[in-house]
């Protein structure tokens, strides 16, 4: 290594050692050695790491085991503390965030046309490798995001996946100019994405379960708030379905307007009960995926988040409480998104 502050000894970090529901507590803290970072990856001392609603499918096995006894978190704001021999262009002490993308083959058909998103051998932070709700993390170089340096590290952190990730959706909802949006769930990535979307001039609408969503979107300039089953004021040229819901499916086509899409921005969705074309998909109507971001995604939301001067509402919790923080999530006790702020080193 070319340059190294911490090997030697060992590191503490959250375990999902056996997944299953957060009420039983899956998750065990432990320590480790210190990872030893590869030629090209950046040794990384976690600052906070948000809490993503992708950390708990992968702690109650919702999504299936990648790596045993994984640490979740991949939206991380930390300091590099040291770096393989052939990194170039970092420093120790340099602050970067760490996010879901990890790796890509870089040579497959997806990547060559510029889709890294859908790369078959692609991997993610805290999945595939540990990530963030530890003291240490490690990511390959070419996958560190440099931060901007107007945000502080809290309201920073959800922006490494919550925003990018809402911000891919947004895109592949095809919203036209000054169009119309529907929003169903508002955590923490629709609420980064209303942002972006009402400061380029749209008109947003809100259609969540909890009363403090609700209340958070109308400050933040939605147009409305209703429930997620409710018909919104008026027809959408465009919705994102945020809740990992499948019931809501049927339920935003039918608001959306003739020619709308609806885009469906989680990595995990219970099932999508049957459709009626009619009513649902008929007057060319289109239902489109998303899957994960590709590196151009991440850095064009991160200017345009400063751009648009995007603000994460963040609830702090110590890193030594993230199954609390898990359950709450879970539970739909706070709005915005949680973060991890290190306390054990």
């Amino acid at each position: 290594m070319s340059e190294l502050m911490a090997t030697a000894g060992t590191t503490r970090a959250w375990s999902v050692t056996r997944p299953g529901p957060v009420e039983e507590d899956p998750l065990r803290f432990v320590e480790r050695p210190v990872p030893v970072p590869g030629d090209d990856e950046l040794l990384v001392h976690v600052r906070v790491c948000g809490v993503c609603r992708t950390d708990l499918h992968v702690t109650e096995g919702d999504l299936p085991v990648h790596r045993q006894g994984v640490t979740p978190g991949h939206e991380v704001v930390g300091v590099v503390a040291g770096f393989g021999a052939g990194v170039e262009g970092f420093a120790v002490g340099d602050r970067v965030g760490v996010a879901w993308l990890r790796h890509t083959d870089g040579a497959c058909a997806y990547c060559l046309r510029g889709a890294e998103n859908l790369c078959p051998r692609s991997r993610y932070t805290g999945w595939d490798a540990d990530g963030g709700y530890a003291e240490y993390t490690t990511v390959p170089a070419d996958f560190a995001y440099r931060l901007p340096s107007a945000l502080d590290d809290v309201p920073l952190a959800p922006l490494l996946c919550a925003g990018i990730i809402g911000y891919r959706a947004l895109r592949r909802a095809a919203l036209p100019p000054r169009g119309r949006l529907g929003l169903y769930g508002f955590g923490g990535s629709a609420h980064l994405c209303a942002q972006v979307a009402i400061a380029e001039g749209a008109t947003v609408h809100v259609l969540t379960r909890g009363a403090a969503a609700r209340q958070l979107a109308l400050e933040l300039g939605a147009a409305s708030a209703r429930d997620a089953y409710d018909l919104p004021p008026e027809p959408l040229d465009s919705a994102i379905l945020f809740a990992p819901v499948g019931d809501l499916v049927p339920v935003a086509l039918r608001a959306l307007d003739r020619g709308g899409v609806l885009s469906v921005a989680g990595i995990h969705l219970s099932d999508v009960p049957p459709l009626h074309y009619e009513t649902d998909l008929f007057y060319e109507k289109e239902l489109r995926s998303v899957t994960s971001n590709t590196r151009a995604d991440g850095r064009e939301f991160l200017e345009k988040a400063a751009l648009h001067k995007v603000h994460a509402t963040t609830h702090t919790y110590p890193l030594s409480q993230a199954p609390q923080a898990l359950k709450d999530l879970k539970a739909g006790r706070f709005d915005g998104a949680a973060v991890l702020v290190n306390d054990l080193s």
